[in-house]
């Protein structure tokens, strides 16, 4: 027992500095919340804490801040845009690179080291370079202010980070699975679909998170791809002309806000155990 309680000892500080990081980062989340389900002479005559001083007391809470960012104001629209311009986004930049990076780990070909370097290389150019460049090659082409736009600018930027991802997950596969399907006469689309796909499933689910995160919460690549039209506006750029045209309305603003990260919040919590596998993907092999 003494060790065990010694142990307990040792790591008590950590846990405790851990929980309290925590608390801290929850905390504003927690104002946020709480902020959108008071109505606005409550949100103009005191602080959001002084609900926790009564916080059963259900008279003080309303869904009308909810109710008017999603019907009148359009959130719920922006929304559905959002999630259109997400999926596509998450899914077409995996698929490429999962063929690219098994390529690159198990296939022999000529240039395949300078390709890969080339690609990992993308990683340490700035984003803000490329916008004026692509943009006027999309508005030549007719994508700009498009779902097809954004779906091939957020696929663009993403590549190198998920093929650099994938490659690290798929080249420390066992290289046995590969010798042995090869002598069993399985073509290399045979072993990536029987085998690859199925072995990379952790590494997938992970870095989808990261790309569904990352899509999710843009406002630059929309703001410039998309500009202002209204069609296919997402959440960020719709709450971002909202800080303009309702800036004391605070009420309205915190529940545009929740909105917004509702989805990233239960997508991250449900699947945070990936999330940590995905960290580790990119940065150890096996």
């Amino acid at each position: 027992m003494k060790p065990k309680f010694s142990q307990f000892l040792l790591n008590t500080p950590m846990h405790l500095f851990i929980i309290l990081i925590a608390i801290i980062w929850v905390f504003p989340t927690v104002g946020l919340l709480i902020t959108s389900f008071r109505p606005s002479s409550a949100v103009a005559s005191s602080g959001w804490w002084t609900v926790l001083m009564h916080p059963f007391n259900f008279s003080q809470y309303t869904l009308a801040n909810y109710y008017e960012v999603i019907t009148k104001i359009g959130l719920g629209r922006t929304f559905l845009n959002t999630l259109i311009i997400t999926l596509p986004a998450c899914i077409l930049p995996i698929i490429i690179a999962s063929f690219a990076a098994y390529a690159f780990a198990w296939m022999e070909f000529w240039g395949r080291r300078f390709f890969f370097i080339l690609f990992v290389g993308l990683l340490v150019v700035p984003l803000q370079m490329t916008l004026i460049p692509i943009l006027r090659i999309f508005n030549k082409l007719g994508l700009s202010g498009s779902f097809f736009g954004i779906w091939l600018a957020h696929a663009g930027y993403g590549l190198p980070l998920v093929i650099y991802l994938m490659y690290n997950y798929i080249s420390g596969l066992p290289s046995e699975i590969f010798e042995s399907s090869t002598i069993d006469g399985a073509t290399p689309f045979q072993i990536f679909k029987s085998i690859v796909i199925p072995l990379s499933v952790p590494a997938i689910a992970s870095i989808a998170i990261f790309q569904f995160i990352w899509v999710w919460n843009d406002l630059l690549v929309a703001l410039v791809y998309l500009g202002g039209t209204p069609n296919v506006a997402p959440l960020t750029v719709r709450i971002s002309a909202l800080v303009g045209s309702y800036g004391q309305n605070w009420e309205l603003l915190t529940a545009a806000a929740f909105v917004s990260m509702v989805l990233p919040l239960i997508i991250f919590l449900s699947l945070q155990r990936y999330f940590v596998r995905g960290i580790l993907a990119g940065s150890v092999k096996g």
